[in-house]
C-alpha cells in the first residue's frame, strides 16, 4: 500500500484525525497528509501511504480554495470560531469597491498569519499561546496569490462574498479575510472554506472518508500512483546498469544535464525516487524502490 489518498477532509474533522481514521481502515502504520486544514474547513486533503510519506516534502505547494468572507463582523480567530471583537453594519458596501480594494492581495504580498495557528515562535505554537491568553504576533511572511476573484456577492447588514483564491504555499486565508476587512474599513472574517485543490489533487476526484470505506469494502481501493503528484519536478531515465547503482547510493553522471531535485527512473517506466541533480551528477536523495 504506497502512494497517496486524495481524501476530502469531512467538517469538523482535524487532519490529524483524518490520519488516524485512514491509518486504522488500511492497517497501515505509515500514514502522512500535507498541508494541514482547520476542522471547519472541508476539502483536499493529501494523504501518503507507506513509503509515500517520505515525497510530502516534494510536493507542490500550489493550492486554491472557494472561501466565505463576512464583512463586518471581526473575531480573534479571524474566522467564526472565535470571539467577536467588532460587529458594525456595513449596508452601505458596493462590489466595486470590493474589486478596488482585491487589487493589493493579487501577487507577492506580506501577510501576518492570524494568532491563532499553528505557526511556532520560540517553540510554541500560536494557538497554544494565545489559549493561554498570550497573544503573539507571528512573524510577517511573503506568500503568493496567484488569482483572486468574487464568484457571488450577498449584500446586507454583515453582506458576504464567496470567493476564489488561488495561492502558494504558507497563505492564510483567514489572514485575507482579516485584511479584506481592514482596507474595507469594515472588518473581515472567514464564514467558511472549502479547500478545492492541493498539491496538483483536484476536489473532483477527492474521496470521502465514507467513499474509502465503500472502495475497501468492494475490494476496489487504488492508491494514486506516488510520483502522480510530482509532475513539476524534471525526470531523468536511467539504464538498468546504472539505475541499480543509483539505487544502492553511488552517484550517478546525467547527460543532458539538468539541474535541482528530479525523479528517477528506470528504462522511463519504473519511478524508483527522488535525486538532486548538481553539476552534471544525480546524487540519491530517497530511494523509493530500490533494485535488488
Amino acid at each position: 500500500m504506497q502512494g497517496f489518498l486524495n481524501l476530502n477532509k469531512p467538517f469538523d474533522w482535524t487532519s490529524h484525525d483524518c490520519v488516524a481514521r485512514v491509518r486504522k481502515l488500511l492497517r497501515l502504520k505509515r500514514v502522512g497528509h500535507a498541508g494541514t486544514l482547520d476542522p471547519k474547513a472541508t476539502g483536499v486533503l493529501p494523504i501518503a501511504l507507506g513509503k509515500a510519506t517520505r515525497l510530502l516534502q516534494y510536493l507542490p505547494g500550489e493550492k486554491a480554495y472557494k472561501a466565505t468572507i463576512r464583512l463586518g463582523v471581526r473575531t480573534t480567530t479571524d474566522d467564526l470560531e472565535g470571539e467577536v471583537i467588532t460587529s458594525v453594519p456595513c449596508s452601505g458596501l458596493n462590489l466595486a469597491d470590493i474589486n478596488t480594494a482585491l487589487g493589493q492581495f493579487q501577487g507577492k504580498i506580506a501577510q501576518i498569519p492570524p494568532s491563532y495557528s499553528a505557526i511556532q515562535v520560540e517553540g510554541k505554537r500560536l494557538y497554544d499561546l494565545a489559549r493561554k491568553g498570550e497573544i503573539v504576533q507571528a512573524p510577517t511572511r511573503t506568500v503568493e496569490i496567484f488569482q483572486i476573484s468574487v464568484l457571488d456577492w450577498r449584500d446586507g447588514d454583515f453582506p458576504e462574498l464567496d470567493m476564489a483564491i488561488a495561492c502558494g504555499a504558507g497563505t492564510y486565508i483567514r489572514a485575507i479575510a482579516r485584511d479584506l476587512g481592514i482596507a474595507l474599513q469594515t472588518g473581515g472574517t472567514l464564514a467558511a472554506l472549502i479547500r478545492t485543490e492541493s498539491s496538483s489533487f483536484p476536489l473532483t476526484n477527492s474521496l470521502t472518508l465514507t467513499d474509502l470505506e465503500a472502495h475497501l469494502s468492494a475490494g476496489i481501493f487504488q492508491p494514486i500512483s506516488p510520483d502522480a503528484p510530482l509532475q513539476h519536478l524534471k525526470s531523468v531515465s536511467l539504464p538498468a546498469t546504472s539505475a541499480k547503482k543509483w539505487c544502492q547510493g553511488q552517484n550517478i553522471p546525467v547527460t543532458p544535464e539538468v539541474e535541482g531535485i528530479v525523479r528517477i527512473y528506470e528504462e522511463e517506466t519504473r519511478f524508483l525516487g527522488i535525486a538532486q541533480s548538481q553539476d552534471g551528477v544525480l546524487i540519491p536523495q530517497m530511494v523509493f524502490e530500490p533494485i535488488s
